[in-house]
């Protein structure tokens, strides 16, 4: 890992500098002359650090922290930057992530290529495979229909590559587009595929042909095959790829919402190696695929328990899906009955839960379901999670606070002209967030990464202070997509503002990235404040975050980037 003098030396007389006055070794440092907010609701600014190792020593005036100096500290002049802690992405899907930072990405802030313009977009996937001609098959992400008649099929792939599978993710991660090597390589044929659930989501022409689309649990049969083609040091080498990716961003810990045993062994690996860049908790589940409490999953839960708890590399997590995300409204995965079974006997067993829930019905079932667990099992620190809460109505808004249950949502899908809804003649307003605070509610915030692209958490704060409304002509055909998202998909801002009443303040959004999201993934022991013993996570930015225009937040960027006291991204 570079060194502070390493990294200060390439920066000498830059109009940012963070200048050492002196070069000693690395394992004290001191950051003076700054603007750091620590989070810590009793002492929220101060204007020093003193680190000593991986944990922070002091925090205090320049004074107070310089009373702390060693003969071989480092004093790190921070010119008066703002500095925050280190930025928790409460809601990623990694390994995803990490395979489609691999591979190809039409759909960025500037552009999205769709099947409208098939021309343009088999050109570019044209251009990626002669650019990647080793490469065994070919991942990619792009906007596209997932409602039929007006969906995409494996004959547009076929003329881009013929003789490579080439898998094509949806930006809402809920459905793939593939081609027919993809196909072959999965095994779909004319023929039904065992598993009824994920037979349900392979769309089909009328003469039970695939077409080249999957929809929601249908995605495993796909992701099974392409997950067996990779080697293990072929993951580890895209999630280190991944995690550095991340920490550009700020971002120095994530909460993974689909995985697996093996998933979590990889980053166990890397943690072994130190080559973890970021702080990992794993939730097991995949995209819409109900559980089923099989000896073989129990086993698996209850081994990542027991080996996975420690600061780089945490467990103890179930995801749900109480709908899914394809088509004109997403499709509902379990019945009330089902769910709540499944709830209440997994928060016996003492699991940590957290449930995927867009529309507003689906949010009341899962309230409903966990309220009935409590009841049932008993008072614990359970905090129980809903994710996205796009709908939430005015009946169930106190029942959050009331439950003790953490509201994540992701800024970034807000805003279009009916917020992120699905039915424009419903009332009730989307994305809650200042009313779910006012209730006393936990919220955190995230990306959803790979679903926003890229993940950047100061978008995110940006969109959750201002609320503006978001539109992009390059993906205004596509069905079921009732947002175009903040500087997503080719999107651009309208200068209306939807439901301004629900707007938090800067501090609030940064709450909900660092002290909150801590609390949400049982790490505020270690992270998520900058205070004496927690470990040195911090993000210097290049602008003061809490008073630039609300407008002008989303530039704001990380000029330095540690993790445990070790610098994991400096600016170039």
């Amino acid at each position: 890992m570079i060194g502070l003098r390493e990294l200060l030396a390439p920066l000498a007389g830059a109009a940012f500098l963070l200048c050492a006055t002196r070069a000693y070794p690395a394992d004290t440092t001191l950051l003076i002359h700054g603007h750091i907010y620590t989070a810590d609701p009793a002492h929220p600014w101060v204007q020093a650090l003193a680190l000593h190792g991986a944990r922070i020593d002091a925090v205090g005036s320049d004074r107070e922290v310089l009373a702390h100096r060693q003969p071989h500290a480092h004093v790190i002049d921070l010119k008066g930057r703002t500095v925050v802690p280190g930025l928790i992405d409460s809601h990623t899907h990694m390994l995803f992530a990490a395979m489609e930072l691999h591979g190809f990405n039409l759909s960025n802030p500037e552009h999205s290529i769709t099947p409208d313009h098939p021309d343009e977009l088999t050109a570019a996937i044209k251009a990626f495979a002669a650019a990647h001609a080793d490469e065994r098959l070919l991942i990619g992400r792009a906007d596209f229909n997932t409602a039929p008649p007006a969906i995409p099929g494996s004959a547009l792939l076929d003329g881009a590559v013929n003789d490579r599978p080439v898998i094509i993710h949806d930006m809402t991660e809920h459905a793939l587009w593939v081609n027919t090597r993809a196909l072959e390589l999965a095994g779909i044929t004319d023929e039904p595929v065992s598993n009824a659930e994920e037979e349900r989501g392979i769309i089909r022409d009328a003469s039970g042909h695939p077409s080249g689309l999957l929809l929601e649990a249908a995605q495993e049969v796909i992701e099974r095959a392409v997950l067996a083609q990779y080697s293990t040091e072929e993951k580890l080498a895209m999630l280190r790829g991944a995690a550095q990716y991340l920490n550009r961003l700020g971002i120095t810990s994530v909460v993974n919402a689909t995985g697996d045993l093996k998933e979590i062994e990889l980053y166990a690996t890397l943690r072994n190696r130190g080559q973890l860049t970021v702080r990992t908790r794993t939730a097991f589940g995949a995209v819409a695929v109900p559980h089923k409490l099989t000896p073989q999953f129990l086993a698996d839960l209850d081994a990542a328990r027991s080996r996975y708890h420690d600061e780089w590399v945490s467990a103890n997590l179930v995801k749900f899906f109480a709908d899914g995300s394809s088509g004109f409204i997403p499709p509902l995965v379990y019945t009330p009955a089902d769910y709540r079974a499944l709830v209440l006997e997994l928060d016996r067993r003492g699991y940590q839960l957290m449930t995927h829930a867009e529309r507003g019905d689906s949010v009341h079932m899962v309230l409903d379901a966990y309220e009935n667990a409590i009841r049932a099992n008993g008072p614990r620190d359970r905090r129980l999670r809903i994710e996205h809460n796009f709908l939430v109505t005015d009946s169930d808004l106190p029942r959050y606070a009331r439950l003790q249950v953490i509201a994540s949502g992701q800024p970034l899908f807000c805003c279009s002209e009916i917020g992120t809804g699905y039915d424009p003649a419903d009332p009730t307003p989307a994305d809650r967030w200042h009313s779910l605070l006012s209730s006393g509610a936990v919220v955190v915030f995230g990306s959803d990464w790979p679903c926003a692209w890229p993940p950047d958490p100061f978008v995110n704060v940006q969109q959750a202070v201002t609320r503006q409304i978001w539109q992009s002509a390059d993906t205004a055909s596509i069905a079921g997509l009732p947002v175009d998202g903040a500087h997503q998909g080719g999107s651009v801002a309208t200068g209306k503002i939807y439901v301004p009443a629900e707007r938090i303040t800067v501090r609030e959004a940064i709450d909900a990235y660092t002290r909150s999201a801590a609390y949400a993934a049982f790490s505020e022991d270690h992270v998520g404040t900058l205070i004496p013993g927690k470990d040195a996570d911090l993000v210097v930015l290049s602008q003061d975050v809490f008073s630039v225009d609300a407008l002008d937040i989303a530039r704001t960027h990380a000029l330095l980037t540690m993790v445990g006291g070790k610098v994991v991204f400096e600016a170039p």
